[in-house]
């Protein structure tokens, strides 16, 4: 079962939709966390939403509770959730971008996907992650082609992954083959 944790997004039940065609999917609200159901699911989904990680302590919690236990992917929010709970400092973008494609690649060798490989992804955000960013086994794995920003990051070891842009979104049109490469790991 996958867990989905809601930060209240309008994002979350197209996510939700998704996953649930891939493997049975739980949804809660952020702040009625079933941690029952939480322990008993094999991959933790943080949703989309508004504002910046540290709005969501508890999310962190869960975070650093199931690191290297469960399988955790992030979307948008829950991509910066987890580079900020890695020692990320999250930063206000030069260009806000809600509802704008861009082209994304892959950038390395270390990623599940193959490197050099592009796609069109939507984005819809005005923060991002500070570079640099170091991790001894999280990887930038993708990056937006015209402006470098990273899209990705992969953690292969504790089985972490998390996309800044919205695979969920009709503006990834491979975005259902992106999450099931992950979910199916």
């Amino acid at each position: 079962m996958i867990y989905l944790i809601d930060h209240e997004d309008s994002f979350t039940y197209n996510l939700a939709h998704l996953l649930d065609d891939i493997e049975p999917t739980f949804v809660s609200n952020y702040y009625e966390i079933n941690k029952e159901k939480l322990e008993k699911s094999s991959t933790i989904v943080l949703s989309p939403g508004p504002g910046e990680p540290k709005d969501y302590p508890q999310t962190n919690k869960i975070y650093q509770q199931y690191r290297g236990k469960k399988k955790i992917l992030g979307i948008c929010l829950g991509f910066q959730q987890i580079v900020f709970s890695e020692g990320a400092k999250i930063v206000q973008q030069k260009n806000i971008l809600h509802g704008y494609q861009s082209l994304i690649k892959i950038v390395t060798n270390k990623s599940i996907f193959k490197k050099d490989l592009e796609f069109l992804g939507g984005r819809y955000h005005s923060l991002k992650m500070a570079e640099p960013f170091f991790s001894k086994s999280m990887f930038i794995t993708m990056r937006c082609k015209k402006t470098n920003v990273a899209m990705a990051v992969e953690d292969d070891i504790n089985q972490i992954y998390g996309f800044q842009f919205h695979p969920d979104s009709f503006l990834t049109p491979n975005g259902k083959h992106l999450i099931k490469k992950i979910i199916s790991r």
